[in-house]
């Protein structure tokens, strides 16, 4: 079955990025999921699983980021025996990276390639207002545009004035309520998931990601599972990221519940998740402010006459705070590795 890769997001600038690649036994594809070792990759033939070859496993070995991910445009190189291997990938234009546990501060690629990074958040029990800025300070970071998606708005009298309450949270971001139960503003996303568009879903387990997925392509595509009524949360649904095709459409990029998202090297993302809190560091007396006891401090000021809540700024604080720490750690790291790769010539 032919595919068009076009409605993928294929385009001149990818074609010429593949050009130095392309040969008579090699073809273009996506990444629709990544297993240890192997990716379900769709090319113009169709839907292949190919292997990776040796020089992506040594690129992998030097950094993991390298390693292909869901939404990743690869070349596929086709062997005489039947075998398919991932080559290369092609330069990301957009990568959603979150820190992992490790205590080296190395990066773990959730996505890639994707236009929008929709933070998906439920309305019940209740927004956590926390992890929706850490999430939004990661989706800026990544290079596509932001959405945030309060989910369950049946489940309230009044979802239009917890939508107003929550805009606050997040400055030059769309907020959009939505039931998809009740169909009940699906269509306002569906143009971020149009045809050579990729939308990307993230939030945690029981958020409503896969629901929301099976709206958008109007049918059972990931499963769902039961919520409990005391909490609103739920086991996890989705182990695994993995790109869907919208009829007539581009894809979704559904991720699995997260739990809890280090940040690695964020500082743009959270300097634009808290836009309300730089643009008043822009009118500090001191360049270097830390907007904690200096004079002068124009967000101190506006926590005291009442125009930034407390918890914002306190918020702001502990994630700069964790970026700092995790920015230093990874240059230990590199220091470290630069040194013994000169001990060692």
């Amino acid at each position: 079955m032919k595919h068009e890769l076009s409605q993928l997001g294929w385009d001149e600038s990818l074609a010429s990025a593949y050009r130095r690649f392309d040969r008579s036994d090699a073809s273009p594809g996506r990444v629709l999921r990544a297993d240890r070792g192997v990716c379900t990759v769709l090319d113009e033939s169709g839907v292949t699983r190919a292997s990776l070859s040796g020089s992506v496993l040594l690129g992998a070995a030097r950094d993991p980021a390298q390693l292909p991910c869901t939404g990743d445009w690869v070349v596929l190189r086709h062997w005489p025996d039947r075998r398919i291997t991932a080559e290369h990938v092609l330069p990301r234009r957009t990568c959603l990276i979150r820190r992992t546990s490790d205590k080296d501060s190395t990066g773990q690629v959730l996505a890639a390639n994707m236009d929008t990074v929709a933070v998906v958040e439920p309305i019940h029990p209740e927004p956590d207002d926390a992890r929706i800025e850490r999430l939004l300070a990661l989706a800026w970071e990544s290079g596509a545009q932001p959405l945030l998606v309060l989910t369950k708005a049946d489940t309230t009298s009044d979802p239009e004035a917890i939508r107003e309450q929550i805009m606050e949270l997040a400055p030059g971001v769309p907020v959009v309520t939505v039931s998809a139960r009740l169909s009940l503003g699906v269509e306002q996303i569906r143009p971020y998931a149009g045809r050579g568009r990729t939308l990307a879903l993230l939030g945690r387990s029981g958020a409503g990601k896969s629901t929301l997925v099976n709206a958008l392509a109007g049918t059972p595509v990931m499963p769902v599972q039961q919520i409990r009524d005391a909490d609103g949360k739920g086991r996890h649904t989705t182990t695994y990221r993995n790109l869907v095709l919208i009829p007539d459409g581009g894809a979704i990029l559904d991720t699995p519940g997260i739990r809890g998202v280090g940040l690695l090297d964020t500082a743009e993302g959270l300097a634009r998740a808290f836009a309300d809190i730089t643009e008043r560091a822009a009118r500090c007396r001191f360049d270097d402010c830390r907007h904690e006891t200096e004079p002068g401090c124009a967000v101190v000021a506006a926590v005291a006459d009442g125009s930034l809540p407390p918890r914002r700024l306190a918020s702001w604080r502990k994630l700069r705070h964790e970026i700092e720490v995790e920015s230093a750690r990874q240059s230990a790291r590199l220091a470290g590795a630069a040194g013994h790769r000169r001990r060692r010539s």
